[in-house]
């Protein structure tokens, strides 16, 4: 890891993560809460005076209304003389404009069912006034006796407010208003240009006063160029705190010198233990004890197809496909909140569950454990493709692949099978205080590799038992994950027969899926009632290799004697 100075003010750029000065973040911090205070001020300022300029204004239009009311009177007169009306409304509207100061000021006669007789403005005039609400405040005003007041309305798809009086000569509310944007337009003008005089004033004091707190916090920088270089050193050591003021600061660094001693501790500890329960649980308890308890877990098995026949064929190389295949399948598991229970040649066995009583928001351990199954299929298959697609380079390139090399091309093209078990099993550190290990040991791991072992039978890439299907549907995963029953099973050494399960991603799930499996279920049910004959036929128009499976067992239509539904396994 190496470090890179790229800015004084900034900090410093190391393993392409910036490292942002504690000073900055202060002054960052502040200087946020100055400026939201300065602009919050400034906003309630603006209220403030925009309260007096609208009492202001209104005393303005109350002014101008009288003095229009007046005229329209008058004008009325005028038009009882001479007829005239078209005349005398044009007078109203050219004295009203001529007295506007603002190119959005109007002055309307709204008549009590909306229709407008005049209408003084700068723009297209208008037929009738939309504000139905409004209208109907001021109908219901009239009808009080209040046939004047201040109002607040629509008008021409903009807001506007100001102030309006009846007159019962035309029969009209004269309305006189302001658009309330464009009033307030100057006052946003002046509150913006402070905002932006306040925004410069903090940069530049806030730049300032990061140099300043930088001197006074300079023993940050040096704990964290010390911890900077053992990270890339890779070793811990204590740090030099001498010269250090007597604060918090050094406080943290003596802190720091403390936990590197526990740490250094602990490292012995790692050198033991991989598993992160057993490393949560050794730096909780400062050691690790031979210990175990019965614990609510799932397990999984995996095991991969064909393995002496790899092994034959590639001799030492098999090392490097296990570590292939490991390398990748292990962080699945982890991933997804599992861990090595242990691996065995072929085998993988991982356990979900175990980190739940130390680490909260994991999800289901069973539906952990069927994604991860499904994702180890995900990397075999995706090792077989790139091994054909080298095959096929090589055929273009050199010819057609010899005996030995077909025979190394077939053995690694990985099939694993994956089967998956739950419940209660004993889970702990088992060994002794020179070399130990944890591990888990209950019937249920010996059914997940059981399970396991049932892909082959019935030519699927992962079988489950009961237990999962259950706890998935217990805990809210029914819509993630669908379960087909596939068969009871007694596998040897048991005495009893346990249903299994295929457990299919909703991802995967398909229509043709849905229709296949519809007809094995159907089949499988005659199958279960020992009418053979007619489940053979639904076996058949299931288009899978399971169904191809019970269509072969049950192709001579004739259950085995004293047939009870379940099928005895003769080997494990």
């Amino acid at each position: 890891m190496n470090s890179r100075e790229t800015g004084s003010l900034f900090g410093k750029t190391i393993g392409g993560t910036r490292i942002v000065p504690v000073a900055f973040k202060i002054i960052l911090v502040f200087a946020l809460f100055i400026l939201v205070s300065n602009l919050t001020s400034n906003y309630v300022n603006l209220v403030f005076n925009r309260t007096k300029m609208v009492n202001m204004m209104r005393q303005l239009l109350a002014k101008d209304l009288k003095d229009i009311y007046v005229f329209c009177n008058n004008q009325f007169e005028i038009y009882n003389y001479n007829k005239d009306l078209k005349g005398s409304l044009a007078s109203i509207e050219n004295r009203a404009q001529n007295e506007f100061a603002k190119r959005k000021s109007v002055l309307l006669g709204v008549k009590p069912d909306g229709a407008i007789l005049f209408q003084a403005s700068h723009f297209a005039k208008s037929e009738k006034f939309n504000d139905s609400k409004t209208l109907a405040a001021l109908n219901e005003g009239l009808a009080k006796n209040t046939g004047e007041g201040i109002i607040q309305f629509r008008f021409n798809d903009e807001t506007y407010f100001g102030i309006y009086k009846h007159n019962p000569k035309w029969e009209v509310f004269i309305i006189r208003a302001e658009e309330q944007d464009e009033f307030y337009e100057e006052s946003r003008a002046v509150f913006r240009d402070v905002s932006v005089i306040i925004l410069v004033i903090t940069v530049i004091c806030g730049i300032v006063g990061v140099y300043v707190l930088r001197y006074v916090l300079r023993f940050i920088s040096i704990i964290t160029t010390e911890i900077m270089t053992m990270l890339e050193e890779q070793q811990l050591r204590i740090i030099n705190l001498k010269g250090a003021p007597n604060d918090d600061i050094t406080f943290l660094g003596v802190a720091f010198n403390s936990l590197a001693s526990t740490i250094s501790n602990l490292l012995n500890i790692f050198r033991k233990f991989a598993n992160r329960d057993v490393v949560i649980k050794a730096y909780r308890d400062r050691e690790v004890r031979l210990e175990g308890k019965q614990s609510d877990l799932t397990i999984l098995f995996s095991d991969i197809k064909s393995f002496t026949f790899i092994t034959e064929t590639l001799g030492a190389d098999i090392i490097k496909l296990l570590n292939l295949h490991y390398d990748q399948a292990i962080r699945r598991v982890v991933e997804h909140d599992g861990i090595i229970g242990s691996i065995i040649g072929d085998a993988l066995l991982a356990v979900f569950g175990a980190l739940d009583q130390y680490e909260g928001d994991h999800k289901n351990k069973s539906y952990q454990a069927v994604v991860v199954a499904y994702k180890l299929q995900d990397l075999t298959k995706k090792l077989r493709a790139e091994m054909t697609a080298k095959k096929k380079e090589i055929e273009k390139n050199k010819g057609r692949l010899n005996e030995d090399q077909e025979r190394v091309y077939q053995a690694v093209l990985l099939e694993i099978g994956v089967g998956i078990d739950g419940g209660l099993v004993f889970y702990g550190n088992i060994g002794s205080h020179i070399r130990m290990t944890n591990t888990v040991i209950g019937d249920n791991v010996n059914a997940a590799s059981r399970l396991e072992g049932l892909t082959r039978e019935y030519r699927l890439p992962v079988i489950c038992s009961e237990y999962i299907k259950d706890d998935l549907e217990k805990n809210g995963h029914v819509n993630d994950i669908r379960f087909f029953e596939i068969d009871v099973v007694k596998v040897k050494g048991k005495t009893e027969g346990k249903k299994i399960y295929w457990p299919v991603l909703k991802k995967d799930y398909t229509k043709t899926l849905e229709k296949s499996m519809k007809a094995f279920s159907a089949g499988l049910e005659l199958y279960y009632r020992g009418d053979w004959r007619k489940a053979n036929q639904l076996f058949k128009r299931c288009n899978l290799p399971v169904g191809e499976v019970f269509a072969e067992r049950t192709a001579d239509s004739t259950p085995p004697r004293n047939w009870n539904g379940i099928w005895e396994m003769k080997t494990k």
